[in-house]
């Protein structure tokens, strides 16, 4: 079963932006995997070479950032998580400038060992005119020796039982090659500890056992011999993986696109956040560590999805190997429950694209209407139980001059895009559309719902077009009220 998810705003966003603030701070998280030093060096072109056909890159200055999983530690770190790291780097001058880094910026370094047969990883990148040139990696991609795993899964068990998530950043240089992966899931998995996978290479059977995994597009088209374009075959493809290797479940990262969240039962797609894309360096390791965030926090899988589809959108507006902050996720949240309230209130032609839509996903849809003047609990509970009626819920909102018409010159004492503005703030409502006529019936013929709600107070005969809505095998349903909750008690109260 395939579903368009929700936003975070149409979920719950109040709650979800009071679990980020309140308990990340609380959570901790455990970060293996290959570690590396990530170069920029910055300056402007102007010119080409007379010795070759190339740019001249006029040296302005260099800066240097902890990459790969330590790119993961820091967006935890951001995100107010605590973290420990493990790995291996080689023995050099990089290491001690990767250690300082790491230290600077509060990672714990739980197991951070140094092979002497390899170099740290370290990708040095030249940007011309604030565009990435070129990009030069030293490093050597083998498999830890028997006696070094060993080593680092004995550092490793301590750390693992106080943390929270065990988050494995996986870039193929080698630290999760052999069987270094497999214990530590199976040690997780026996712990109770949820195991979350940043995959790369082409065998994603290291990853057997573990809780979910996120691989991009070009990930999962690479281990599986398919072409990256040809969604539907990757779909099918990351469905029957997530089972062959016994997965809560797959998230499929897909760019642009958004993430597909592949579970037992279902297929959630996140659609993208709008932005300007600079550069996408480091957009993974935000979704893992954000992912692991919202799981560490105790959030619902699909709403640490949503996190991480949001702050991966903030990161890839930034230039370089970037990551996300609190604060920019919260900023974030609060953007996307305010787009989504915008998005709520719509004009008919839209509206009834939507609503096709969502029946055709097999939704039932509720109509309801009123003049919703001053807003108050009496409004909120009906709202709420006419919704349970259906998935989707519609409220027909009359204009200011329809309001006068009902209700006389005085009123509406709320202007319609005012009150339309705070009934779309509500996780009741779906949408908000206005009618000018004295009844809401061409609205209704229009649209076609599933089911016409109106307050208990009315008789079955006196519903606006409840005729109509049986006429196409719809149902009309009277909502009972609270009582002594009116708009009018409470101006005659304030009144008096």
């Amino acid at each position: 079963m395939f579903q368009h998810a929700s936003s975070v705003a149409e979920l719950r966003s109040a709650q979800v932006l009071a679990a980020v603030r309140n308990r990340f701070g609380a959570a901790r998280v455990l970060v293996v995997g290959d570690l590396m030093l990530d170069r920029y060096l910055w300056g402007q072109v102007g010119r080409i070479s007379p010795e070759a056909p190339v740019p001249v890159l006029h040296l302005s200055h260099e800066t240097e950032t902890a990459g790969g999983a330590a790119n993961v530690a820091r967006n935890l770190i951001g995100l107010g998580l605590a973290v420990s790291i493990a790995g291996v780097t080689g023995e050099d001058d990089n290491r001690q400038r990767l250690l300082q880094l790491l230290t600077e910026q509060g990672i714990e370094i739980s197991a951070l060992l140094a092979d002497s047969a390899r170099p740290t990883t370290t990708k040095t990148r030249l940007l011309g005119n604030h565009q990435q040139m070129l990009r030069i990696d030293a490093e050597r991609v083998a498999p830890l020796s028997a006696e070094l795993e060993d080593r680092l899964f004995a550092l490793i068990l301590p750390q693992l039982r106080a943390s929270a998530v065990l988050l494995l950043s996986d870039y193929a240089k080698g630290v999760l090659f052999g069987g270094l992966c497999q214990r530590l899931i199976g040690v997780a998995r026996e712990q109770g500890i949820p195991v979350l996978v940043d995959p790369k290479g082409r065998d994603f059977n290291r990853y057997l056992g573990a809780s979910l995994i996120t691989p991009n597009r070009s990930e999962l088209a690479q281990a599986a011999s398919l072409d990256p374009s040809d969604l539907e075959h990757l779909t099918q493809v990351a469905s029957r993986m997530r089972t062959d290797l016994r997965l809560e479940r797959l998230i499929l990262t897909l760019g642009e696109l958004g993430l597909l969240v592949i579970e037992q039962d279902r297929q959630t797609r996140i659609p993208a956040v709008a932005r300007e894309v600079f550069d996408v360096s480091g957009a993974g390791d935000t979704v893992i560590a954000t992912l692991a965030a919202g799981l560490a926090a105790g959030l619902d899988p699909i709403d640490s999805a949503h996190l991480a589809n949001l702050a991966a959108g903030v990161v890839v507006a930034k230039l370089g190997t970037a990551a996300i902050s609190l604060s920019e996720l919260e900023h974030a949240i609060s953007d996307e429950a305010a787009l989504e309230q915008a998005a709520k209130r719509c004009q008919l032609p839209e509206l009834q694209t939507r609503v096709r839509a969502w029946q055709a996903r097999g939704e039932r849809v509720v109509f309801t209407n009123g003049c919703f003047d001053l807003l108050h609990a009496g409004h909120v509970s009906y709202l709420e139980r006419a919704r349970r009626h259906g998935q989707r819920l519609i409220i027909g909102l009359n204009s200011d001059r329809s309001v006068r018409a009902l209700k006389g010159p005085e009123r509406p004492l709320i202007g319609e895009q005012d009150r339309a503005r705070v009934l779309a703030a509500l996780a009741a409502v779906d949408a908000v559309v206005l009618f000018d006529e004295d009844t809401p019936l061409e609205l209704i013929e229009a649209l076609r719902p599933d089911v016409l709600a109106k307050g208990a107070d009315y008789r079955p005969d006196q519903v606006v077009g409840a005729e109509q809505v049986r006429s196409w095998g719809g149902e009309l349903v009277l909502v009972p009220l609270l009582e002594a909750r009116s708009t009018t008690g409470i101006i005659q109260r304030m009144q008096r």
